[in-house]
């Protein structure tokens, strides 16, 4: 493995670790049952607003935990995994997904509850930084594969 290609898992797993702890603060807040005082800057700027919404969850399930079980998996994949030929593009896939979900959400926040939510952005920061990340390192793989199948590379 190249040191490019080791430092690109490195980096996503370092970020997948950050957005764990981002996701986790958030789910925090989502079960409080007392008002924080944490991300709360007046009105635009309140997190409690945003992680006790009818939007904080899906189908039950609060949002911050989906995104601790996505960035769990993508530390899993960048970590454990990270040898197998097909990881940059389960990379890729799997932070598009959350990348368009986190899009929505942010959305949500501007559209809907007009107020901003500093754990949703930071979560974004994250994913969005995972998301071009992967992508690199599946174009550095494809380029690498493609390479290999040339006769004389």
């Amino acid at each position: 493995m190249s040191a490019t290609r080791r430092r690109l898992f490195l980096a996503i797993a370092i970020l997948a670790v950050v957005g764990i702890a981002v996701s986790s603060v958030s789910l925090d807040h989502h079960f409080r049952k007392s008002k924080t005082s944490y991300c709360d800057f007046g009105q635009a700027f309140n997190c409690d607003i945003v992680n006790r919404s009818e939007y904080s969850t899906v189908a039950g399930v609060p949002v911050a935990l989906i995104g601790i079980l996505g960035y769990a998996a993508l530390l899993a994949f960048a970590t454990f995994y990270r040898e197998k030929a097909e990881t940059p593009g389960i990379l890729v896939v799997g932070s598009l997904g959350g990348l368009g979900f986190a899009l929505y959400l942010t959305y949500i926040e501007k559209y809907v509850l007009t107020v901003w939510c500093i754990l949703c952005l930071s979560s974004l920061a994250v994913i969005a930084s995972i998301t071009l990340l992967a992508v690199w390192l599946l174009a550095g793989s494809m380029r690498r594969a493609g390479n290999e199948e040339r006769p004389g590379a």
